[in-house]
């Protein structure tokens, strides 16, 4: 079977994820980015400004997401792309066929003296259903599942923190587990941060009645 074919969905169904050697063989190019953020005018690329850090989360269609983040204050920059695959600098056609690995995320650029990783992680939560496996409400794939992308020791511990903190209080309001992904972005190889295609760049800031539902549960992580 030729990648081709596995593009075209025939390799099996998007919410079961692909392996590395049946994944799409990707490109060596980088997809072009655009030099600043259309709401804020900020870099859209490093070097960002000193003492900002940078969180990789992925809670469903990246349009959305987005938009929830670089509206937080303290947030420096945002960017949509793909994240956590096996295949180097993927498009949107073939991450949505399933065959990338990768899911779609936001890059979010932000200063820890206005807003810490641990509030960032507690929007992150409390935007989306974290339980519902390969999907978000209507948007069904491996593309969209809940995914915390950690950049050193302590995102990882606060990840894991919060993780059981707001799975306890889904609990208790009747949700199943926690099928979040929690696991190291890779700082090179095909698992790193990809940046989507500059016309998902601030998506709903260009096309305000975008459809990108937030499917939020309502219930408060702290």
């Amino acid at each position: 079977m030729s990648w081709m074919d596995d593009l075209m969905g025939r390799a099996g169904p998007r919410t079961a994820m692909v392996d590395a050697e049946r994944a799409l063989p990707g490109r060596d190019d980088p997809m072009p980015v655009p030099q600043t953020h259309d709401v804020s005018g900020a870099r859209m690329t490093p070097p960002f400004p000193e003492g900002t850090e940078v969180a990789v989360l992925g809670l469903g269609c990246f349009w959305g997401v987005e938009r929830e983040f670089w509206e937080l204050d303290g947030v420096y920059t945002t960017a949509s792309g793909y994240a956590g695959g096996y295949t180097p600098n993927p498009t949107y056609e073939e991450v949505c066929s399933g065959q990338t690995g990768h899911a779609e995320v936001v890059q979010v650029v932000f200063d820890p003296k206005v807003l810490d990783y641990r509030a960032l992680l507690a929007h992150f939560w409390e935007n989306h259903d974290p339980t519902q496996g390969y999907r978000q409400g209507n948007d069904v794939g491996t593309q969209y599942r809940s995914i915390i992308l950690t950049i050193g020791d302590e995102q990882a511990r606060v990840a894991r923190e919060t993780a059981e903190l707001f799975g306890k209080r889904l609990a208790a309001n009747g949700y199943s587990g926690i099928t979040t992904e929690i696991g190291p972005l890779e700082s090179t190889g095909a698992g790193r941060f990809f940046y989507a295609e500059p016309y998902h760049q601030q998506y709903l800031a260009k096309n305000p009645g975008g459809y990108c539902p937030i499917h939020a549960t309502g219930i408060k992580c702290g």
